[in-house]
């Protein structure tokens, strides 16, 4: 049972101005655009951590954001506005990051779609 809790994917899911994470015991939540911070985390497996002006905080594997750009989008948005409010005030370096990696594997992915890799 142990290791069936540890390996379970977590469900990300996001919204308007909203990310949620969710594990087979709890969901965490965060106002995407009322961030106050985002961390990178570097360990055993890289995760992101987002903090927001309410005390809610989720940890998510940036490669949820890689594999949906989707998420990354809103993500990507809701960042922008909060920085632009001036509530984000730890972060773009990671968010940077993130960005670079996406737009890195996308260029991959189209480089091997079109056989140019």
């Amino acid at each position: 049972m142990l290791l069936f809790l540890v390996l379970y994917p977590a469900r990300v899911t996001a919204g308007e101005g909203w990310l949620a994470s969710r594990r087979l015991l709890r969901e965490q939540r965060v106002r995407t655009d009322m961030l106050v911070s985002v961390r990178c985390l570097d360990g055993v497996s890289q995760r992101l951590r987002l903090c927001d002006a309410l005390g809610g905080q989720v940890e998510i594997d940036p490669q949820v954001l890689v594999n949906n750009p989707e998420l990354w989008h809103h993500l990507d948005r809701d960042a922008h506005a909060s920085a632009a409010c001036g509530s984000l005030t730890c972060g773009a370096t990671a968010l940077r990051r993130v960005s670079e990696r996406i737009d890195r594997e996308t260029a991959l992915s189209v480089f091997k779609v079109s056989g140019l890799e």
